[in-house]
């Protein structure tokens, strides 16, 4: 019992240790999707950690920005510990999200008044380390800009997820500017999946991978994410009627 004790000890002073240094995440390397045909187009099989990922909507609806919410905060939820969601419009549905996987206990809200306050507060998140996840809401992301966040992102090990919110039309085009960014997704709603009886079948999405580091494009029609976060290939991929495919669009 006494070496038990002990070792429990030694565990926990490792682990404060590793936070202080900013590297208890860096065990991990990358976040699986669990489906077999996305994880086999990303490197190394799954998002990295320590990297900033970029998802927006496609156009400037707010059905498809809420479907591309939901989509992040899935892979939120399929991470261990905290995770810090920066934002400068009040307007996120906490139900929903919990409906996901990522429920309000996991959640830390940071609130501001400048879309500028948010990035800050991201980058913060992502030094401080031993974090699940760290997501922003934002319009732009400056090349400069997302190169600090993904230092921070490498110092910590941390993922970074940044959702970009389009206020206007005229500020969707803004998501084909560079930025340092490990890869970028764009998510749009499809008419859900057939049933054999009247009913509402599950939500579908298209995922698009618009740009991957080491990888290629593609895009995957999937179901949207369950109660533990998780995505599928929607039934109609599957069958053959709809295969992934690659991307018309270059990073």
């Amino acid at each position: 019992m006494a070496q038990n004790a002990a070792n429990a000890i030694i565990s926990d002073l490792r682990d404060r240790i590793q936070h202080l240094e900013g590297t208890v995440a860096r065990a991990k390397t990358v976040l699986p999707f669990g489906v077999r045909e996305i994880d086999g187009r990303l490197p190394g099989g799954g998002l990295a950690y320590g990297a900033i990922h970029e998802f927006a909507g496609g156009g400037a609806g707010a059905i498809n920005g809420a479907a591309t919410a939901l989509f992040v905060a899935g892979i939120a939820a399929r991470t261990k510990g905290k995770v810090v969601w920066c934002l400068a419009r009040p307007d996120l549905f906490a139900p929903a999200l919990a409906q996901v996987g990522l429920h309000p206990d996991r959640v830390i809200y940071v609130e501001a008044i400048k879309e500028e306050f948010v990035l800050e507060s991201c980058e913060e998140a992502l030094r401080f380390g031993g974090l699940g996840a760290v997501v922003a809401e934002t319009v732009r992301l400056p090349m400069v800009t997302s190169r600090r966040l993904q230092l921070a992102a490498e110092g910590s090990g941390t993922i970074g997820l940044v959702i970009r919110r389009w206020r206007r039309p005229t500020e969707a085009g803004d998501f084909g500017h560079p930025t340092a960014s490990a890869s970028r997704w764009r998510i749009s709603v499809l008419p859900s999946e057939p049933l054999p009886v009247p009913g509402i079948g599950r939500a579908q999405w298209l995922a698009e991978l618009i740009r991957i580091k080491a990888g290629e494009s593609a895009d995957f029609v999937i179901g949207a994410c369950d109660g533990q976060g998780r995505i599928s290939i929607s039934s109609d991929a599957a069958d053959g009627s709809d295969k992934t495919r690659r991307s018309v669009h270059t990073g």
